[in-house]
């Protein structure tokens, strides 16, 4: 009787483990199913969770089963979505000791100690893969992001450039147009003044200046012809409908074209003439173009002018004066109100184009006078 209630207690308490073991191995599937249904949401709190499951596994005496994959899903999921440095070493570390701890807690008795090791290697290898695989998803995802934003970044560069070379072609024909307008629109008045004033009383002086008037306009014209060229094409041609750029040879021709137009003005070359960068020479004509209109709009009656180019070995010199009222202190300073001055403005830009200086003011004894020096090399 003793020996037979022994038999029945040892039996029921293996009962018992063995239901406990079973709740605890239910409770550790469902909740395996768990991290692989949220490793997406929160991949590292389910790595982590996993792991305690790992160890309940061990401690519990729950044997390998297939909702042990979800340690593969996990690990791939850590590496490949980049979390945190400790999740991912976590995640490798864990997958590495995942199959000998499996072996030391249930050896099989039928496997040599050589085969045990064997088939704790070959179980070893999916969880390593797991993490490379995914860790080199991360980096081929991190190097086309990369792309993306390199690539995002050039195309706003280009059209921050594109915008800047609009604004300075803008610009430039602005100053273009201002200086082919204002220079040969002045001469036209003045010429159509003076027709006027002698229509009567010397009609062949006032055929003269009806001439004068009908070839600035045509000049005009073909410069407009030349920019709207240049804005429909966005080249310009040396022949045919366009004209060429102006340059520093054709400055003796606007003086004379000043000199008909009303304008005593003395014009003297110093050094040895030579060619110049093509920026320079159309610098050098606006810039007495402009100097030249100014003083025949604001140097009063009966005002003179005098124009100087000095060839330097290493430059151009522009010296422009005149002897009449010159012109208020705000003009060549501010550039004036309600848009006077801008010639002014529009030299200095030209100037500082090519890397020159410009020095306009009002000179000693009255008028007014710009110096420009223009280097031969542009710059930088």
């Amino acid at each position: 009787m003793v020996l037979f209630g022994c038999s029945v207690l040892s039996v029921g308490v293996e009962s018992n483990n063995g239901a406990e073991r079973m709740l605890v191995a239910l409770v550790v599937v469902l909740l395996l199913s768990l991290t692989v249904a949220l490793r997406r949401r929160a991949p590292d709190k389910m790595l982590l969770l996993t792991a305690v499951l790992g160890v309940v596994q061990l401690l519990a005496d729950v044997r390998v089963n297939p909702a042990d994959f979800a340690m593969l899903a996990l690990i791939y999921t850590v590496a490949a979505r980049g979390g945190p440095r400790w999740a991912t070493r976590l995640g490798l570390i864990g997958g590495v000791a995942a199959a000998p701890l499996a072996s030391l807690r249930w050896p099989s008795a039928e496997a040599s100690f050589s085969g045990q090791v064997f088939l704790t290697v070959v179980l070893t290898v999916p969880f390593v893969l797991a993490w490379v695989l995914g860790d080199s998803i991360r980096t081929r995802r991190a190097y086309f992001a990369e792309l993306e934003e390199r690539a995002t970044r050039l195309e706003k560069e280009r059209e921050a450039q594109a915008k800047v070379a609009v604004a300075a072609e803008r610009a430039r024909i602005a100053r273009e147009l201002h200086d082919v307008v204002a220079h040969n629109v002045s001469v036209m008045v003045v010429q159509a003044d003076g027709a006027a004033y002698v229509l009567d009383t010397a009609p062949e002086q006032a055929r003269q200046a009806l001439e004068t008037i009908s070839g600035t306009g045509r000049q005009a014209l073909a410069e407009m012809r030349r920019l709207l060229g240049v804005l429909r094409t966005g080249d310009v041609k040396e022949s045919g409908e366009y004209v060429p750029q102006p340059d520093v040879r054709q400055i003796e021709d606007l003086v004379e074209q000043v000199r008909s137009a009303g304008l005593t003005v003395d014009f003297k070359v110093e050094g040895t003439p030579r060619s110049l960068p093509s920026g320079v020479e159309l610098t050098a004509y606006r810039i007495v173009q402009e100097a030249l209109t100014n003083s025949r709009k604001h140097g009063g009656p009966d005002v003179g002018a005098s124009v100087r180019l000095v060839y330097f070995d290493d430059g151009l010199g522009l010296l422009v004066e005149d002897d009449g009222r010159g012109a208020g202190h705000e003009m060549y300073v501010d550039g004036g109100a309600d848009g006077r001055g801008h010639g002014l403005i529009g030299m200095r830009e030209r100037v500082g184009m090519v890397g020159g200086t410009l020095d306009a003011g009002p000179r000693p004894g009255g008028g007014f006078r710009i110096s420009a020096l223009l280097p031969l090399k542009p710059a930088h």
